[in-house]
């Protein structure tokens, strides 16, 4: 087990995250026999795989331990922000000690008693030109499959996660949230343990947070909760994102004739859309309309008091007010047309 100590001035300092980067090097699990887990992504990755394929697949994959699916710790580094713009992260990333880059990799596959993959140890004696052409591929892969349409949806359930957590912190206190994340996450005496199994490359660790401010991310790739494989690592939990059904791609749901008569056909639809948080990206996606036009809607709804909205970092999302929610309830489409 890794247990964390945690002060009264370290929990109060404890903050949430995502990344766009870890999104990236976690997702090569969907292409190494690991995508029977993640069930409502499938159908999604299995679209991009022509995409996929015209890329340096061999590369990426080989980045990915068979057994238990880890990667190389470099490969993904803490946030520094809340929300991080990708663009920073693998600025970050290209400027890695390349000295790290063996060790990285060897911690991720001798423990669970893999040989380093041919492709990665056969660029040993240059680690700079690998990281590079590491970072090359990872970048590639983002720009080709997921930023265009998968990203702004997957952002959008990250958020929500986030929210969601924060008000379950707020609401019923520090083991309420981390027993919340998994149940594999235990909270006790200033102590907050990770249960663990199988192998692990270093023995069962106690590491104080010591101010260096422990941060939970939530992935749409993890189907537990992990930290990084080196101890000296600045503390961070990475833990599997609540919401990850509304990733599967369906319709979106239809409005009532009673609400569209009300709201407008379009409006209507709009707010039928909200019983989930959402940005003005992936509306704009899911209705195949332009961000523009979602907006200018979504501004009417909320100066009608029907919709709330929260911020985290540069993102907002939309969600129904009380008012909204009750306007949407299925009896109220059940009207005559008189």
């Amino acid at each position: 087990m890794i247990k964390f100590r945690l002060g009264v001035a370290d929990l109060a300092a404890t903050s949430f995250a995502y990344s766009p980067l870890q999104e990236t090097v976690l997702s090569l699990r969907m292409w190494t026999g690991h995508a029977w887990r993640f069930p409502a992504l499938r159908e999604t990755f299995a679209v991009m795989r022509p995409a996929f394929e015209r890329l340096d697949h061999v590369l990426l994959t080989s980045l990915v331990a068979r057994r238990r699916y880890w990667v190389p710790d470099f490969l993904t580094p803490r946030p520094r922000t809340s929300a991080p713009d990708i663009r920073e992260e693998f600025a970050e990333l290209r400027a890695t000690d390349p000295a790290v880059v063996r060790t990285g990799l060897e911690q991720t596959f001798l423990p669970l008693r893999e040989p380093v993959p041919a492709r990665l140890t056969d660029a040993w004696d240059d680690p700079a030109r690998l990281l590079a052409d590491l970072a090359d591929a990872l970048e590639e892969y983002w720009a080709s499959c997921l930023q265009p349409t998968w990203w702004p949806r997957a952002r959008a359930v990250l958020e929500a996660d986030i929210g969601h957590r924060a008000r379950v912190l707020a609401e019923g206190g520090a083991n309420a949230l981390f027993t919340g994340i998994s149940g594999r996450l235990t909270w006790a005496e200033d102590m907050l343990t990770i249960e663990r199994s199988g192998p692990w490359p270093s023995p069962p660790t106690e590491i104080p947070i010591d101010g260096r401010r422990l941060l939970l991310t939530p992935s749409c790739f993890a189907d537990g909760v992990s930290t990084m494989l080196s101890a000296r690592a600045l503390p961070h939990i990475v833990y599997g994102a609540r919401g990850l059904a509304t990733l599967a791609e369906r319709p979106a749901p239809p409005a009532s004739r009673a609400l569209e008569r009300l709201l407008g056909a379009s409006r209507a639809r709009l707010l039928t859309m909200l019983a989930e948080p959402a940005s003005t990206t992936e509306l704009a996606h899911r209705l195949d309309v332009t961000p523009a036009a979602v907006s200018q809607h979504l501004s009417v709804l909320r100066e009608a008091h029907l919709l709330e909205r929260t911020r985290h970092g540069r993102h907002v999302r939309y969600r129904h007010s009380p008012l909204g929610a009750a306007l949407c309830e299925p009896h109220l489409g059940h009207g005559t047309d008189n």
